[in-house]
């Protein structure tokens, strides 16, 4: 029979090793990457628009880069967890979606980029209600190098159209490049994003049918 106080001491030991879990370095990054969105869009609207610009394209760099060590620090160090692969997808999705409708509001993105932008953020919408779609049917969808390829052309698009404002404005070699990979991006995005789409319309179907 267990003692309330080894019954006491069992409990401690699990809420701290799951605490230890859930706070474990690569879920802090994780954590940053989310409290960096409004640090980003705070800047952007309250700050004159040359500091705005140049504080937001240091959040969203910083940012940007705990999306890549967040994952290479849980693989090498054994610290993948539930509460990280739940929160990394969030994590990206918050930043890319705020940066954009920030880009949007701001006007450095406007006419035609508007569209880039809208493509993206559809696509992220579309992807999040596939995943948990596919999830339910417990089948995965495995990211592909083209998806990965993706992922970079939109965060070095962002973060070049956060810098382009302070760089020389519109006709700036940065805005422009910025523009083009955007674009890129979407057109990507539209690509990898019909790999999501086809599972889920597959796997739909062979439900009804069987």
């Amino acid at each position: 029979m267990t003692s309330p106080s080894g019954d006491a001491l069992s409990s401690f030991m699990l809420h701290s090793a799951s605490r230890a879990t859930v706070l474990n370095i690569p879920n802090c990054l994780t954590f940053a990457r989310i409290l960096a969105v409004p640090a980003l869009v705070l800047a952007l609207y309250y700050l004159d628009p040359v500091t705005a610009h140049w504080t937001a394209f240091a959040i969203f760099v910083l940012a940007s880069i705990t999306d890549w060590l967040d994952g290479y620090l849980a693989r090498i160090w054994s610290q993948q967890s539930l509460i990280g692969a739940m929160f990394d997808p969030i994590a990206d999705k918050l930043l890319v979606g705020a940066t954009l409708m920030m880009l949007i509001a701001d006007g450095t993105l406007s006419g035609t980029a508007v569209f880039a932008a809208v493509i993206i953020l559809c696509r992220e919408i579309l992807v999040s209600g596939l995943r948990e779609f596919l999830a339910g049917l417990q089948v995965r969808v495995l990211v592909t190098q083209l998806a990965k390829l993706k992922t970079v052309l939109q965060m070095v698009a962002l973060a070049l159209l956060l810098a382009g404002p302070a760089m020389g404005g519109p006709t700036s070699l940065t805005m422009q490049a910025g523009l083009v990979l955007l674009w890129l991006a979407a057109i990507l995005t539209l690509w990898t994003g019909s790999d999501y789409l086809s599972a889920a319309i597959r796997h739909a179907t062979s439900e009804r049918n069987d």
